[in-house]
């Protein structure tokens, strides 16, 4: 895993309680893959597993990139700034534009995880994760 990924993701997972959303259990994130795209000079798709344990949240954060995310098991509550909470469940999407500020993003249930996909068309060597205050 690339140093400057696995650094953002660690900070992700180690913010201090008070940040996560009601003191929610972190999430379990894995980088699946980092493929640079020639056709577009400093770009680059970063490929993660998130996994939300029964009520399991992230932080408030924002991305600096175009985020997909496709949701595999369970259900997940999404949202940005500005914007409508969304539940998805299995085989649902979501997209968070480099501006949005991710202020919502949980498991849908308390007893059972959930997990899905997120692609970041994003910069070459910026962080995947920006937290927010």
């Amino acid at each position: 895993m690339r140093t400057h990924v696995l650094l953002a993701l660690l900070a992700l997972s180690t913010l201090p309680a008070r940040v996560l959303a009601a003191d929610a259990p972190p999430p379990d994130v894995k980088e699946v893959s980092v493929t640079a795209l020639p056709e577009y000079p400093g770009k680059e798709v970063l490929m993660l597993t998130v996994e939300y344990p029964p009520g399991g949240a992230d932080p408030v954060h924002r991305h600096d990139a175009h985020g997909f995310i496709y949701v595999l098991e369970g259900s997940i509550v999404m949202g940005v700034k500005g914007g409508k909470e969304v539940t998805l469940m299995p085989g649902q999407s979501f997209h968070e534009g480099p501006d949005d500020i991710h202020t919502v993003g949980r498991n849908a249930s308390k007893d059972k995880p959930a997990k899905f996909v997120v692609f970041l068309l994003k910069e070459q060597g910026k962080p995947p994760v920006i937290p927010v205050d």
